[in-house]
């Protein structure tokens, strides 16, 4: 439960563009899992934050923060382990993702992974994810003569 809040406190941070405040939260949160005795019961509301949940925190953080060379290594590994099946919230992940690497100029992987995205997004009842991802396509457009650009476009426009 410590970690939770200790993540939520590093996204405020990240969103108000506090690097500093964003990383002592973040080394805190992960001291605080490390430190977890094992087996000790959590609330149903907070289990579900590991080191993996945290690891794609800190990519969504230093994503927001505008540090593509920080979120692009943690994102990318973290979101290689997780599964598909959730499809909703890797969607979600993969677009901060997509926007580390169009913050960091990387066009071609940016209009990849948001058409990976894109796809995962499909099949999903929630709305969130396309809204997500309609920010990010918004700012791919600019870049329409690059072929995977107009080909994700496309794909988010039909």
């Amino acid at each position: 439960m410590r970690a939770l809040l200790w993540e939520r406190l590093a996204w405020a941070c990240a969103v108000d563009q506090q690097p500093v405040g964003t990383d002592r939260a973040l080394q805190a949160a992960r001291k605080t899992l490390e430190e977890a005795p094992d087996g000790e019961a959590q609330p149903h509301w907070s289990a579900w934050v590991d080191h993996q949940e945290l690891d794609i925190m800190t990519g969504r953080c230093w994503t927001e923060l505008r540090r593509p060379l920080r979120s692009v290594p943690v994102l990318s590994s973290a979101l290689s382990r997780f599964p598909d099946e959730h499809a909703r919230d890797k969607a979600l992940y993969l677009s901060w993702l997509a926007e580390a690497y169009l913050t960091a100029g990387e066009i071609e992987e940016a209009a990849a992974t948001t058409g990976r995205a894109l796809e995962l997004s499909m099949g999903v009842a929630s709305t969130r994810p396309r809204q997500r991802l309609a920010v990010v396509v918004d700012r791919l457009r600019p870049y329409g003569d690059v072929a995977e650009v107009r080909e994700v476009v496309n794909l988010a426009d039909a």
